[in-house]
């Protein structure tokens, strides 16, 4: 599971990752360094529709196109890899609607004892900044508004990662990211960009249980303990 974010590092930073995705780079004017990104709350994601591609806000949580109630999203942040193509909510949007979301940063929790858990703040190795895989879609429904949401793709945790999670969420780089926007690129090639990173690809800091409290920001949510 994926239930915790970060993007701290400032738009001016953007650039490199996502030029080579989008025609025009429209960066925030407003931005806040963000430590501890919650379920419901903005996500920063690339869509594209037709040929265009834009950067723009994603609520975390799916609420598809056809759900009548907003909540419905706070059951729906990751969609497991293995169900993609099986799940009513998930299989459309794996057409057209796939999108990559803007992270620094991801939180995971590890088991020790019956009662409690260690925090981990996971990171890319080698980068600043990722693009995690991810579906999203438009309702009109639920809140009386038009609202975009996503969900985060999942996949079974590499060996390096599983010590602290079977879980892991879907980065994708280079190519595979281009393809995975590309709504012309089938639904069965794009599930096959689906792999789990390399053993390398992520870094792992532990941190305390401050973060835990979704209340709380700041540079103290990645302090190393």
């Amino acid at each position: 599971m994926c239930g915790r974010l970060t993007l701290k590092t400032a738009p001016d930073q953007w650039g490199q990752l996502l030029l080579p995705l989008v025609d025009q780079l429209h960066l925030p004017g407003d931005f806040t360094p963000r430590y501890n990104i919650a379920p419901t709350q903005l996500l920063v994601g690339l869509t594209s529709e037709g040929s265009q591609r834009k950067l723009h806000d994603l609520r975390w949580g799916l609420v598809p196109s056809w759900a009548s109630e907003l909540s419905i999203g706070s059951s729906m942040i990751n969609a497991r890899r293995e169900t993609l193509l099986e799940k009513r909510s998930f299989k459309g949007l794996m057409g057209k609607h796939r999108c990559l979301v803007l992270v620094d940063g991801y939180y995971e929790w590890h088991r020790l004892t019956a009662k409690t858990k260690q925090t981990y703040w996971i990171t890319p190795s080698e980068d600043s900044l990722m693009l995690l895989a991810g579906l999203w879609d438009n309702n009109t429904k639920a809140a009386g508004q038009s609202i975009d949401s996503c969900t985060l793709i999942t996949t079974a945790a590499n060996s390096a990662m599983s010590s602290i999670h079977d879980r892991m969420p879907m980065p994708l780089v280079g190519q595979a990211a281009q393809l995975w926007l590309d709504p012309g690129y089938k639904t069965e090639h794009a599930f096959e960009l689906l792999t789990a990173v390399d053993e390398s690809f992520f870094k792992t800091q532990a941190v305390s249980s401050y973060v835990n409290n979704v209340r709380n920001q700041g540079p103290e949510c990645i302090a190393a303990v």
